[in-house]
């Protein structure tokens, strides 16, 4: 491996400079994936496609000096593997045609074959892998059972999600018999990734901060750390690094750190230096600038990046990220005066 950065952070070892990856590095502000995007006709069809995947994924990665390559693909590539049929409108968002409306529909749920059902996923990464040659670590993603099972029941984006939030309410033991097959569907497609050559896991928690504490703790905290034990008794997913996402949790902090993740990533609504406070060395954090700044002035983005690295302070186990994922209007130029900052001014000697 050429560069260990990323990993070493993970395993909150010593780093020459704070390593920094990009949630949604591949994505719409560059002209190079629009382009691709346009070729492939539609979302689906770049996902399920392992050759253009595989080229979107390596665009940001030959364009800036990144420390990772996130593989190219989305979170409800499950659901749709389970049968709801996935479908992205462009500026309308993701549509799943058969969501769940019945105890009935989520009894007849299983877990799908990672290297049958997606194995278009597993080729990608293979592909990647390969053709990274050893540049930069590759990371594998999967959404939290919480997140999916949310789509699941709505059938696409909500502000509230009150229809998922309702089933748990009115009737807990079809909500958990749900994010138990999700979970253990999401664990399998990890352990797979990880498999195919994934060097690192993350898991997207992107609803989670939508439920009060007591719900949090029951519908989705409980599945992430079941995900987290599953793979830790998996032969090739044990050793590969699983960081755990759950935007707008930041009360839980502590509770995420003891699931057995070997890092948390953080939104941009808590100070690093307060969130390693709190969970002290037990996991490396991930984050989090706010993504608007990559709207301000080259000279506002390297002040805020010298402020996030100053909270965090001279310690291992710190990998560089926005606190959400980039948004299609920013200019590229501006993301690599961010990725330069966090070099430049992380730099050990």
């Amino acid at each position: 491996m050429q560069n260990e950065r990323f990993l070493r952070a993970l395993r909150r070892e010593p780093v020459d400079c704070t390593p920094v990856w990009i949630m949604r590095q591949a994505g719409r502000y560059l002209p190079e994936y629009r382009a691709t995007r346009a070729r492939a006709g539609s979302f689906v069809k770049l996902c399920k496609t392992p050759e253009l995947a595989c080229e979107v994924t390596l665009q940001p990665i030959a364009r800036f000096p990144l420390d990772a390559a996130i593989l190219f693909s989305d979170i409800l590539t499950i659901p749709d593997a389970m049968g709801l049929s996935l479908s992205v409108d462009e500026g309308v968002g993701p549509r799943l045609a058969h969501p769940l409306r019945a105890r009935a529909d989520i009894d007849k749920l299983g877990v799908p074959d990672a290297e049958t059902d997606l194995r278009y996923v597993m080729d990608a990464v293979r592909l990647i892998r390969r053709e990274l040659n050893g540049r930069v670590p590759l990371i594998g993603f999967a959404g939290s059972p919480w997140t999916l099972a949310c789509y699941m029941i709505e059938g696409e984006g909500s502000a509230s999600f009150a229809r998922p939030k309702a089933l748990a309410w009115d009737d807990p033991a079809t909500m958990h018999r749900l994010l138990d097959v999700v979970a253990r569907a999401v664990a399998a497609y990890l352990a797979a990734q990880a498999a195919a050559g994934a060097q690192a896991l993350m898991i997207f928690d992107t609803w989670g901060g939508l439920l009060a504490p007591e719900m949090f703790r029951e519908f989705s905290l409980r599945y992430l750390a079941q995900i987290a034990q599953i793979l830790k008794s998996n032969h090739v997913a044990r050793d590969v690094p699983l960081i755990l996402f759950s935007k707008g949790a930041n009360s839980h902090l502590e509770a995420l750190a003891d699931t057995g993740c070997a890092a948390l990533g953080l939104d941009w609504t808590i100070a690093l230096g307060d969130a390693r406070t709190r969970v002290g060395d037990r996991v490396a954090l991930q984050g989090n600038l706010d993504p608007s700044v990559l709207h301000a002035t080259p000279d506002a983005i390297r002040g805020e990046v010298g402020k996030a690295l100053a909270s965090f302070g001279a310690h291992p186990g710190h990998v560089f990220n926005l606190g959400h994922g980039i948004t299609p209007e920013v200019n590229p130029e501006h993301l690599g005066v961010l990725i330069d900052a966090v070099h430049a001014l992380s730099t050990r000697t």
